[in-house]
């Protein structure tokens, strides 16, 4: 059976590292309708059982980087069967647990196993990618992977829930990483054993104060944001400032720094492009999770209605990955970005044509224009990662552009707290579109100054 290649990538090595990816989203997604079910079996409330989504967005904004930065000194290959067999284990281990706070506690392993696959796999498309191709192709696939499961997330554990309870949303995963594994270790290309790193330089180059003082600041700044959608903690922020400054302080003066302070400020193109992830998302979220409220709260539909309202925003995104790809390789990553942010500053301004009496299609049509810019969008900002990212720092570099969804999915579920909380209307709807009018400016101006990097 031949290995058809897409770009110079090998078939087998874009699908197996898909299938890797795609169970970040997919975890991410999908435990929403088993909360429910889970608030009754534990006898928790609802601002209780919240923590298993937020444990998990924590967890990954942390772990992303850090196992980047794993994948980068012990290899691609290994973390991504380590992250695989971590995901095994705390998922068959969930049916089992005593109480409540130890399926948060293994939720957030489930963060750390599942925030490996992406930077490992941005490492070795990057090396498998002939260096006079952009990586178009193996990053489409991981984005038509990681949109699709976390649009099908939702649909997939009601169904799971319904059928054998919260804990099928758990051991959905074992047959995924049992596959996923056997593909890795057939496919994925071994790492050279001139280029075995030693525990004790694994220990000494990972820079572990600067990992505590990067995982307080992440943990108190993500904590305190998600505050504000009940009872604000701003001493929160302040610790998470106070941290910042001492980590930044720390990491420029270390010699192997865990997140590269100078470098970050050196590459500007690299940090556009880290703010631009945050802001994309900021903007996605918003939708994804202000629209659904809307319509029932508002305009009076039922959740599987409103639910399918959604659809369009995540199902238009992945239809347009194929254009987008094409974009990029006839004009570079920076045009997908300009009419990516094009798009999505018509589609945030068009909110505010929303009111109480819209007609149903009319809203479904600002659906499909929301959905336009996710897939030009996503993938110029991962090629242009793939082309940005500094040598032996690719896993890092991805670790950090997945921390800036979390924080832009965060920032968007605190947003729109604030806001639907003193006023959730179509008045409400509208000032929240005002916010992601704002972002989709920034957006735009950041995809202006972006130049393409040359791969070397």
């Amino acid at each position: 059976m031949t290995d058809q290649r897409f770009g110079g990538v090998r078939g087998r090595l874009i699908g197996t590292l898909a299938l890797g990816t795609s169970l970040n989203p997919l975890n991410s997604s999908m435990i929403a309708v088993a909360l429910a079910q889970l608030q009754t079996d534990f006898g928790v409330g609802v601002a209780t059982s919240s923590w298993l989504v937020s444990a998990f967005y924590i967890g990954a904004a942390v772990g992303q980087p850090l196992m980047g930065r794993l994948v980068d000194q012990v290899g691609a290959r290994r973390m991504f069967v380590a992250g695989l067999a971590l995901v095994l284990l705390s998922s068959l281990a969930t049916p089992f647990v005593p109480g409540f706070w130890w399926l948060v506690g293994l939720r957030v392993v489930q963060a750390f196993g599942t925030s490996t696959a992406y930077p490992a796999a941005l490492v070795l498309i990057r090396a498998a990618t002939p260096a006079d191709r952009p990586a178009t192709a193996g990053l489409g696939a991981i984005t038509v992977a990681s949109s699709s499961s976390a649009a099908l997330g939702p649909v997939l554990g009601g169904f799971l829930v319904s059928g054998a309870g919260w804990q099928a949303v758990f051991l959905v995963n074992v047959p995924i990483c049992l596959v996923g594994l056997v593909l890795a270790w057939r496919v994925l290309p071994r790492q050279p054993a001139e280029d075995t790193v030693a525990t004790h330089r694994v220990l000494a180059e990972l820079d572990l104060p600067g990992v505590a003082l990067f995982s307080a600041t992440m943990v108190a700044l993500l904590v305190g944001v998600l505050s504000f959608t009940s009872t604000p903690h701003v001493w929160l922020l302040v610790v998470a400032g106070a941290t910042a400054v001492v980590l930044v302080l720390r990491e420029r003066a270390s010699a192997s720094p865990f997140l590269d302070v100078r470098a970050l400020v050196a590459d500007r193109a690299l940090t556009s492009i880290l703010v631009q992830q945050a802001v994309v998302n900021f903007v996605f979220y918003c939708t994804f999770f202000a629209l659904p409220l809307w319509l029932e709260r508002v305009r009076g539909y039922s959740s599987d209605q409103a639910g399918l309202f959604i659809l369009p925003v995540a199902g238009l995104g992945v239809l347009t990955v194929p254009v987008a790809a094409r974009l990029i390789r006839t004009h570079g990553s920076r045009a997908a970005l300009l009419l990516g942010s094009a798009v999505l500053l018509v589609a945030t301004g068009a909110l505010q044509l929303l009111g109480d009496a819209t007609p149903a299609l009319l809203v479904v049509a600002f659906g499909l224009l929301l959905g336009v810019p996710n897939g030009f969008n996503n993938l110029g900002l991962q090629t242009a990662l793939s082309e940005a990212a500094p040598a032996g720092r690719t896993g890092s570099a991805g670790g950090l552009f997945q921390t800036s969804r979390y924080l832009g999915a965060i920032s968007a579920t605190a947003t729109i707290g604030v806001l639907f909380d003193r006023n959730l209307s179509s008045g409400g709807l509208h000032e929240l579109g005002l916010v992601m009018t704002g972002a989709a400016v920034l957006v735009l101006a950041l995809a202006l100054l972006v130049r393409r990097s040359s791969r070397t």
